[in-house]
């Protein structure tokens, strides 16, 4: 039985083994929560307006699409946004740690190089993101900062709350971890300044957002891929938080995958662990699980690239809320 799909999403009658270490999760992480909001831990807000894109659920939401859209349009609106990360799964030779588009994969982690890549904004990791966003604002001239996940980190304070929820699983069988998937409960979506749908439709107030996947770029040169790649049999390969939802975007833009291959979230590939998989045949993977891959890449291995659209009200909502801000900031 996986505990994920039988018990957090498919609400087997096994959650209720797991329901005393639930009570426990939800005690400690209400405590701290608590400790935050009396000021007894205290927390620190950054000089800029600061917006958090995170989830209550463990696993992939598509979070990392939303911070490349939030990215790209903000520059479009005028700003100069920077983005902070935890770098979970870097190995930086020291903290905050500075993106480039030239840092080792293995110092900056997969999802802020591949960030820096796509957006072109400054990028800092730290696990203390406080320290990421203090960094960034010293060596950068930023006036709005994005943070990739750290919706729980309530040491920084910030100033915008996006929660990204996928469409399709919603809050699985509404429970806290281990019970469930949550990180917090399903009142925290009432706190936030938007939440975003991914895929399906959306409930009432939530803003709708698509994935709409781009051509196929080969993983060794980033180059377009040639007419027709991809028509053929292929195989699927992901390490990401939530593999399905890759291998449905295929299916929708009428790729044809003869097997798939899931990894846990930033595994760490060798060319091994796809090249015996794949028996020489056509590969397509995420653009986040590229650029693991580029260095050790075959010629017949392609990455899709997803981006993010939201509903139409979306944008003109969070600038009307940025200019509010500024003017409290004194900008």
């Amino acid at each position: 039985m996986k505990i994920e799909e039988d018990v957090w999403y498919g609400n087997h009658w096994s959650k209720w083994l797991l329901a005393p270490l639930s009570v426990t999760f939800a005690a400690i992480t209400c405590s701290r929560r608590k400790l935050f909001e009396l000021g007894i831990k205290a927390s620190i807000k950054p000089a800029v307006p600061t917006i958090v894109v995170g989830n209550i659920t463990v696993g992939g939401t598509g979070k990392t699409p939303l911070v490349v859209y939030l990215c790209e349009q903000l520059t479009a609106a005028g700003y100069k946004p920077g983005i902070i990360s935890r770098g979970y799964g870097s190995k930086a030779p020291k903290y905050p740690y500075i993106v480039n588009h030239d840092s080792p994969v293995e110092h900056s982690g997969d999802e802020p190089f591949m960030l820096h890549k796509r957006t072109q904004c400054p990028l800092v990791i730290s696990p203390v993101r406080t320290a990421a966003a203090a960094h960034l604002l010293a060596h950068f001239d930023v006036d709005v900062i994005i943070t990739d996940d750290g919706l729980q980190h309530y040491a920084m304070q910030r100033d915008i709350e996006l929660i990204v929820i996928d469409g399709k699983r919603r809050l699985g069988n509404g429970h806290l971890l281990p019970m469930g998937p949550l990180r917090e409960g399903a009142w925290r979506l009432k706190t936030a300044d938007f939440v975003i749908c991914n895929g399906g439709n959306g409930l009432t107030g939530e803003a709708n957002m698509r994935l709409v996947a781009a051509p196929l770029r080969k993983v060794s040169n980033n180059d377009a891929a040639a007419p027709g790649v991809g028509s053929g049999a292929n195989v699927a390969i992901a390490g990401i938080g939530n593999p399905q939802r890759f291998y449905n975007t295929l299916e929708k833009h009428d790729y044809v995958i003869e097997e798939q291959l899931s990894f846990p979230d930033h595994h760490a590939f060798t060319a091994t662990d796809i090249t015996q998989f794949a028996a020489g045949r056509t590969v397509i993977m995420t653009e986040k699980d590229a650029v693991k891959c580029q260095s050790f890449a075959q010629d017949n291995w392609y990455y899709l690239p997803v981006n993010a659209s939201l509903d139409s009200d979306f944008l003109p909502l969070l600038l009307l809320k940025l200019k509010e801000l500024n003017h409290d900031f004194g900008s």
